[in-house]
């Protein structure tokens, strides 16, 4: 499960469970967090404090783009937030990172040429280095859907839904059945040009709305997350075999978002808990 602050009634109901967790530390927290006493202080409160909460990742912001004021706090956080947890013995257990959007990469097709753009690469090359010293994954928001509704003369919907019959781009010796291997890769050479190679990516959001667009159906959304579930074991091209930790975006249809329509149905479940898929 991933949740996006520390919530005290959601962390009681978590204890004991086993679930594994992804905590997110707010995008209006990095700046206090760059101080190592406040770190420590949202550790010991969001963490510590349940022993029997199974974490596994600490989001420090969520999708922060490099022009963000906030953007100058995000190593810093997360430096300080690692150092908590070092302090408590739980390095091995609990990874510190940030959970980056797509609009990060400046080039991703084909997917060998994927790089970080000019705007992004200085403070992407510190996240990824703070990410390697320190045995971390990078967390990445996936979304086909968005790639295809914003180029679907060039994308075609069984690409974006993992559904194609064969390969449909080759690049080089690598093959490419599906539009989510194919961001994901560029996004591995991406990290391999900024001194990343051996940094994983644990993709931290996926998901398909199922209405407000021509595209966003029931029948489609249900065909992309089984076809995401069904595909993930098995890995990219240019990482075969390694399992990719994926989590479904979202849990609950959520009526209050937008500004689009497509924003209130990402949800696996409606808001009274009945499953819609």
């Amino acid at each position: 499960m991933r949740i996006y602050g520390p919530n005290p009634a959601i962390l009681e109901a978590l204890r004991g469970s086993n679930i594994e967790l992804i905590l997110d530390v707010t995008n209006d927290k990095l700046q206090a967090l760059s101080d190592a006493a406040t770190a420590n202080d949202w550790v010991r409160q969001n963490v510590l404090n349940y022993p029997d909460v199974t974490y596994r990742y600490i989001a420090v912001g969520n999708e922060i783009k490099p022009n963000d004021g906030r953007a100058q706090y995000v190593v810093p956080a997360m430096q300080n937030i690692h150092n908590a947890i070092v302090s408590a013995n739980l390095q091995d257990q609990i990874k510190v990172s940030t959970s980056i959007d797509m609009s990060l990469l400046g080039n991703s097709y084909p997917p060998s040429a994927g790089s970080f753009s000019d705007s992004a690469s200085s403070y992407m090359a510190s996240v990824v280095t703070f990410l390697a010293n320190n045995g971390a994954p990078l967390l990445a928001n996936v979304y086909p859907y968005f790639s295809y509704i914003g180029n679907s003369q060039s994308i075609s919907l069984d690409y974006a839904l993992l559904r194609s019959p064969g390969v449909v781009v080759q690049d080089g010796e690598y093959g490419y059945q599906n539009l989510f291997d194919a961001i994901l890769d560029a996004l591995y050479s991406a990290l391999e040009k900024s001194g990343g190679s051996n940094v994983k990516i644990v993709v931290s959001e996926s998901g398909w709305p199922s209405e407000g667009h021509a595209a966003a159906t029931i029948d489609n959304a249900a065909t992309y997350y089984q076809n995401l579930i069904n595909h993930v074991n098995s890995g990219t091209p240019k990482r075969p075999g390694q399992a990719i930790q994926t989590y479904l975006f979202a849990m609950f249809d959520e009526n209050k978002k937008g500004p689009e329509e497509t924003e209130r149905h990402f949800g696996l479940f409606h808001p009274d808990k009945q499953p819609k898929y």
